[in-house]
């Protein structure tokens, strides 16, 4: 018999409410906005245990994942706020216990879990995030022995991170000033709990910012330090924002974490791992009494060194000396020859005397007064009559017999010709008692200036 509500037998095209039917329509969102109700108000804040699988965090912060067990998975979303707070970084095939609201998201119609916080599941879970990331970052070379710096024998300024109210910070500087007291500068930090690791991180990364000329002294050294507890303490020095700190910082690190039985992935990073806060101290300086000793004991043997080779040197200059000549032996012959020269250089001199003598008599007789007279008689009449010469070809001279000497008024140029004087139109006459300025023109008073045909000048 057919069901009335749900007759397929009439064959209509358009939907009818039928008499009788219970059930109104509704739309999707309807739907969904009504199972979310559901599903918020039956189940309210859950825990479920599960392993993290495609773990995501998004630009915005917010971090996406799926937690899984063998026969089931569920999303989850952490927003923003809870996924800063989180004390480990999570990472997919880690077992954890997360605490949050069921919800359904309407956009793709799955329910999911809003998780509010999230723990490890047990010691074995957080062990098998330790192993996770110790493989990974050890891939990566953190590691790698060929990393590690030498440590300053002698260091002048230690960085110690670590509480600046806990035991560790006492037992360092006491066990500092026993040995070898150094300036330590210390920058204060949580050593577990939220914000830990980043607080560590970030105080490593701040003592190798130090410039080193600054006013802050740079340290030589970085002690990173925390007392013993559980592997849930030690977190902090687990987080890889800890543990690339450590490896990437250009001052050597002593990594001091926990007892001489606790292991940290700071310890593998660092340069040096110790066994225990107080036994960074005693790795970072020598002991002072040691080094006196040793300063000392150098002084003594560079002194003997000396000694010796004082000694040594005294008997190599005694034993040259017995072999060396005698100064006679070495002398003589050079003594011979300085005789020899000196007799040869008294003959020389004799025979340049002699010789400038002869010289010298033989000038003297050529210098007779007679001689001299005649060449003085002979000079003076070849001066005299260069004299007479000048006077003749001196034009002033001529002067005096009545010429005239003609030159052009503006350049002072002497005037030749009749073209010259045409040219100059002016013209100084100089007489033997002085000059007389001209003008040059034609007959008739006319100027030649202009003229191209030149006619006999009359004076004015």
């Amino acid at each position: 018999m057919a069901d009335p509500f749900f007759d397929t037998s009439s064959g209509r095209l358009v939907a009818e409410q039928m008499p009788g039917d219970n059930a109104p329509e509704m739309s999707v969102s309807e739907l969904s906005l009504a199972l979310k109700r559901m599903v918020e108000g039956e189940f309210g804040h859950v825990r479920l245990r599960g392993e993290i699988s495609g773990w995501k965090r998004a630009a915005s912060g917010h971090a996406y994942l799926c937690l899984k067990d063998a026969d089931a998975v569920i999303d989850g979303v952490i927003w923003r706020g809870a996924a800063s707070a989180l004390a480990f970084s999570p990472q997919d095939g880690i077992e954890v216990i997360a605490t949050g609201k069921l919800t359904i998201y309407p956009g793709r119609s799955k329910y999911q879990i809003v998780i509010e916080r999230m723990e490890l599941a047990g010691e074995g879970a957080l062990m098998a995030l330790f192993e996770k990331l110790k493989a990974k970052l050890a891939g990566e070379g953190l590691f790698d022995p060929a990393r590690k710096k030498r440590l300053p024998y002698m260091p002048r300024t230690i960085g110690v991170v670590t509480s600046p109210t806990g035991a560790v910070i006492r037992d360092i500087l006491h066990r500092l000033a026993d040995r070898f007291p150094s300036h330590v500068l210390v920058w204060p930090v949580k050593v577990q709990g939220e914000g830990a690791a980043a607080e560590v991180a970030a105080a490593v990364q701040g003592f190798n910012a130090l410039p080193a000329d600054g006013p802050v002294p740079r340290p030589d050294l970085i002690i990173v330090a925390r007392g013993g507890g559980s592997i849930e303490d030690l977190w902090a020095f687990n987080e890889e924002v800890t543990v690339r700190a450590v490896a990437n910082s250009e001052i050597p690190v002593i990594s001091a974490v926990g007892h001489e039985t606790d292991t940290s992935l700071c310890d593998f990073a660092a340069d040096l791992r110790a066994p225990t806060p107080t036994a960074a101290a005693e790795i970072a300086v020598p002991v002072l009494a040691d080094v006196r000793h040793t300063v000392a004991t150098l002084a003594h043997r560079t002194e003997r060194c000396v000694r010796r080779y004082h000694e040594r040197a005294g008997e190599r200059l005694v034993a040259l000396v017995r072999v060396l000549p005698r100064r006679d032996t070495l002398l003589g012959p050079q003594r011979q020859k300085m005789d020899d020269l000196a007799g040869r250089l008294d003959r020389a001199l004799e025979r340049r005397v002699t010789l400038a003598r002869a010289q010298l008599d033989r000038d003297a007789g050529a210098l007779r007064p007679a001689i001299l007279e005649q060449l003085v008689a002979t000079a003076r009449h070849r001066f005299e009559g260069a004299s007479r010469l000048l006077d003749s070809v001196n034009p002033d001279n001529l002067l005096q017999r009545g010429y005239v000497r003609v030159s052009a008024k503006v350049s002072g140029k002497v005037v030749s010709n009749v073209a010259e004087a045409h040219a100059a139109g002016a013209i100084t006459l100089q007489f033997r008692d002085g000059p007389v300025d001209a003008r040059v023109e034609r007959p008739g008073g006319k100027s030649y200036a202009g003229s191209s045909a030149p006619e006999q000048p009359s004076l004015l």
